[in-house]
């Protein structure tokens, strides 16, 4: 199993505190390689402190220059936020910078403040990254842009610098909702599973994914990634308490800055998940949503965190986790010993796990 270590740049609210927030992931993204992190990964947010990375690609060209070995991932460019033109050019320029270092991984955006912001109507953004999708994935394979499409028209043109290296094994989408999960395979992208329900359901979304990938492109699907939030300590009562605060926290801002329990996905397409999900809070409370993502994480002594991991495996069959070990406010003192414990007593079981067989998996979830 490859493990990653994923830098969210979550703020505390206060603008005046945003420079140090940098100051200190940038620190603990130093960490990764040389504690033996196999990727570095970033993602893509605007206008709230949720997450402070407006631009992942820039961020990982900044990372690829620090670094010699570590593979770089965006976790991921929202593809209906940008010109594809960009997206490509950008993409192409990284991976020539890293030599063939990075991972692409792209989603379809959620929030609503980060669509009206940047002007884009959020009911486009499924058709939206399809087409996208489709003009960025043609061109880093072909080195050639072009499209005639509703969104985008683009005159035939050389993507110069051009690309050297396929992503066809380098190629992932961020999906939660089923009606991404059929998006991303349509596309014939892994996925990159952000848990916010349960693993059940999960495996649920990734059988039809697989089915509809192997139906689609004739082979199998790749597996997927999680990324989990950590919460490592060698005192399992620190560590259940670790998971009360900060994973907590962590789930609030999601709720605040995605407006999860809002009535505007009801009148929203292509969110009809989304729509179900602000029912379920609107019954069950916020406690109860909070209470249940942070049992979908990965906390406690590091032999737990190691069980939770095999657990999720065992359901969702992914080859790669993701780990977030600073967010929520926490020091940077007690998110780099929370990052180095999960390096020195997690990571290395992981990294033995061999290769899941899913036709095994299939037939032991039917």
């Amino acid at each position: 199993m490859r493990v990653g270590y994923s830098t969210i740049f979550q703020g505390s609210g206060d603008p005046a505190d945003d420079q140090r927030v940098y100051r200190d992931e940038l620190a603990l993204c130093d960490l990764a390689e040389p504690l033996g992190f196999d990727m570095i990964w970033a993602t893509e947010h605007h206008f709230t402190s949720y997450t402070m990375c407006p631009d992942p690609l820039n961020f990982l060209c900044y990372m690829a220059g620090r670094t010699t070995n570590i593979q770089l991932g965006s976790g991921a460019v929202i593809l209906p936020w940008h010109d594809p033109v960009r997206v490509a050019e950008n993409v192409t320029v990284l991976d020539l910078m890293s030599e063939g270092r990075f991972i692409f991984g792209m989603g379809r955006g959620l929030g609503r403040i980060e669509f009206e912001g940047l002007g884009i109507p959020m009911d486009e953004s499924r058709a939206r990254f399809v087409e996208s999708a489709e003009i960025v994935l043609r061109a880093l394979e072909t080195g050639v842009l072009e499209a005639d499409g509703k969104y985008y028209q683009i005159p035939r043109r050389d993507l110069r610098p051009r690309p050297v290296k396929s992503f066809q094994n380098r190629l992932y989408a961020a999906a939660v909702s089923p009606e991404s999960v059929k998006i991303m395979a349509d596309v014939g992208a892994g996925i990159l599973i952000n848990p916010q329900k349960d693993w059940a359901e999960v495996a649920a979304d990734m059988r039809v994914y697989r089915a509809q990938f192997r139906e689609l492109k004739g082979i199998d699907a790749p597996a997927p990634m999680v990324t989990g939030w950590v919460c490592c300590d060698q005192d399992e009562v620190k560590a259940r308490d670790m998971a009360q605060e900060y994973i907590a926290t962590y789930y609030e801002s999601v709720l605040s800055h995605y407006e999860l329990g809002g009535r505007h996905f009801e009148s929203t397409h292509g969110y009809e998940y989304y729509k179900q999900l602000a029912s379920y809070i609107d019954k069950k409370g916020t406690s109860k949503v909070v209470e249940n993502f942070i049992n979908l994480q990965i906390w406690g002594t590091p032999q737990q965190c190691y069980e939770r991991v095999m657990d999720i495996r065992s359901q969702v069959g992914n080859d790669g986790l993701n780990a977030v070990c600073s967010f929520s406010g926490m020091t940077r003192e007690m998110a780099e010993a929370n990052m180095r414990l999960f390096a020195a007593e997690v990571m290395p079981r992981l990294k033995e796990v061999p290769a899941v067989d899913f036709a095994e998996l299939d037939q032991v979830s039917v």
